[in-house]
């Protein structure tokens, strides 16, 4: 018997990076603080869970519609509206499990065998695999580091040939934290017309959006709408990461393939979470205030005590939920230098270079995913650190 599909071989395996790391250090009863999951630290707002528990109780336990609810894409449609500038119909916009699941049903029905795809590096490695078990293949493009991580219109256009076919765009960035300019979607979304190309627009950190920073859709630019799929979730902004919860807004000529994909794989989405998903989007956004409050003293705390380590320079976060502080100054390669901090302080950052070759020289460190109190004491402990490793300069073996 031959297994398995060349598509699983010929596909990298799962890096689970720092976090499978980690796992086996905590079977071990180590005390860890963990700011290498992009996860919320948050429980999901009240009126959310009881929105879904009084549609389990009414009974919603039953097949639903392929798309998803009407009702909820029918709230989708007017918050798309209102809050993004995005004018789409209810049946121009999929219901998914979670992003990742609107990620991987886009790869498959856009992407043919040989297809190139562009992916901004550092890049968000989980689009990687969708993109090559489509059978894609994945062109990174380096974002201009010394310019804070700006898109380069000049590095797009060189690596697009005949086969490309698709860009991957993350806006809010993960891993750097910055906060795309219109200038820079604006400079992208005429690259993307002139070669007839599709973006595929992960926008999950939309309300993650600190100071003067604003989160525009490229999908509202000129001649962007048709050739755009944007992807969002309830995971982040809303403390729902484990509902699995997103949905797709596509060029309505997309739509039957996209359907293709996802009723062949779930049929549908959990019809009762749906309408949690819909009491956060229609009821007030306040809760969602308060978190974005919590999470900016959180930002202003990493920011502050990062920059007061020796080695270490980080640039202030615009948006998302992860600071990405230079480290190239210490001279050791991120993946030995995370690994160090691992055994000896027990603080779990991640590589940059997890991210690409653009992300070595930096660790990325989640914000989002611990008290403000554990994080202040992740903070103390990765100063000690720094400051040992300066002054005796420190070596620590990669025993895990």
């Amino acid at each position: 018997m031959r297994w398995p599909a060349q598509r699983i071989s010929q596909t990298a395996p799962v890096d689970f990076g720092m976090y499978q790391t980690a796992a086996r250090m905590g079977e071990q009863g180590i005390d860890l603080i963990h700011l290498e999951v992009g996860r919320p630290s948050f429980d999901t707002p009240t009126h959310i869970k009881q929105a879904t528990k009084a549609a389990l109780d009414a009974g919603m336990v039953h097949y639903g519609d392929f798309l998803g609810n009407p009702g909820f894409r029918e709230a989708l449609s007017r918050k798309l509206a209102e809050a993004n500038g995005i004018e789409a119909d209810p049946d121009e916009i999929l219901v998914t499990n979670g992003l990742t699941h609107g990620a991987f049903a886009t790869c498959m029905a856009a992407l043919d065998p040989g297809d190139e795809v562009i992916v901004f590096e550092p890049y968000y490695p989980q689009h990687l695999s969708k993109i090559e078990l489509a059978g894609g293949r994945v062109v990174p493009v380096p974002l201009g580091r010394a310019e804070g991580f700006r898109l380069d219109p000049q590095a797009l256009e060189n690596h697009i040939n005949r086969r490309t076919r698709m860009i991957v765009l993350v806006n809010p960035a993960n891993p750097t934290g910055r906060v795309f300019t219109t200038a820079e979607l604006e400079q992208l979304a005429e690259i993307a017309v002139r070669h007839d190309l599709l973006v595929m627009s992960d926008e999950v950190y939309e309300l993650i959006v600190y100071d003067e920073h604003r989160h525009v859709c490229i999908a509202t630019l000129p001649g962007m709408r048709q050739r755009t799929v944007t992807l969002f979730a309830f995971t982040k902004a809303y403390a729902m990461d484990g509902w699995r919860l997103g949905y797709a807004v596509a060029p309505r000529a997309m739509m039957p393939a996209l359907l293709k994909v996802t009723t062949a794989e779930v049929a549908h989405v959990n019809v009762f979470i749906q309408e949690g998903g819909r009491a956060a989007i229609e009821a007030s956004q306040n809760c969602v205030a308060e978190m974005l409050a919590e999470d900016r003293r959180r930002r202003d705390l990493v920011h502050r005590r990062l920059n007061r380590m020796p080695g270490v320079r980080c640039p202030l976060p615009e948006g998302a939920i992860y600071a990405f502080p230079d480290i190239s100054a210490l001279a050791i390669p991120s993946e030995r230098l995370a690994r160090q901090i691992l055994n000896r302080s027990h603080v779990v950052t991640e590589a940059g270079s997890f991210y690409g070759q653009s992300g070595e020289g930096h660790l990325r460190i989640c914000f989002g995913s611990e008290s403000y109190e554990r994080l202040a004491e992740a903070m103390d402990r990765l100063e000690e650190f720094f400051v040992q490793f300066a002054g005796d300069k420190l070596t620590v073996p990669d025993r895990v």
